[in-house]
């Protein structure tokens, strides 16, 4: 079995490219930096992970994914060997994405972007939420996950 699901964010925005020939396929390359859970001194934060969708995946990428978006992806790891220019074998491994999903809220997504464009550092404020009723409490963040608030369906760019 050859299966991996990752959480973590891109580190760029997504480059996206289409296939040549009369049934053009889109493929959508990005980097994921997912956090260890277990840090050492001296030792790196996090591991950098390159993946690959194609298709109807890679089309998604490109209209809703970019640079600081967490995601949590499922695909499977491949090798990607070849011969370079110079005649040097390249080993490479890369995670063809297979199904890819938000980790966290669109509205959340934004203010950290903007915080981090903003002021270079990211915003630890609470989320902000609409003028609708609320049945969550103020807060509406448990440990790094928004609860979302009913009647949002309609606001989602996807269902």
């Amino acid at each position: 079995m050859n299966s991996v699901i990752l959480m973590g964010r891109l580190t760029r925005d997504p480059e996206i490219r289409y296939s040549a020939g009369e049934n053009a396929t889109a493929v959508a390359h990005y980097r994921l930096a997912v956090d260890r859970r277990f840090k050492r001194d001296g030792q790196p934060d996090a591991d950098f992970f390159d993946c690959v969708a194609f298709g109807r995946q890679a089309e998604f990428a490109e209209k809703y994914l970019h640079q600081g978006t967490k995601m949590v992806v499922q695909g499977r790891l491949q090798n990607d060997n070849y011969t370079d220019k110079d005649g040097r074998m390249v080993y490479r491994n890369q995670i063809v994405i297979e199904n890819q999903e938000f980790a966290e809220s669109k509205a959340v997504s934004d203010q950290r972007t903007s915080s981090y464009r903003d002021q270079g550092q990211p915003d630890r404020r609470e989320p902000s939420y609409s003028s609708r009723p609320q049945t969550l409490p103020p807060t509406g963040v448990v440990e790094g996950f928004m609860n979302i608030p009913d009647g949002i369906d309609e606001e989602l760019p996807f269902s």
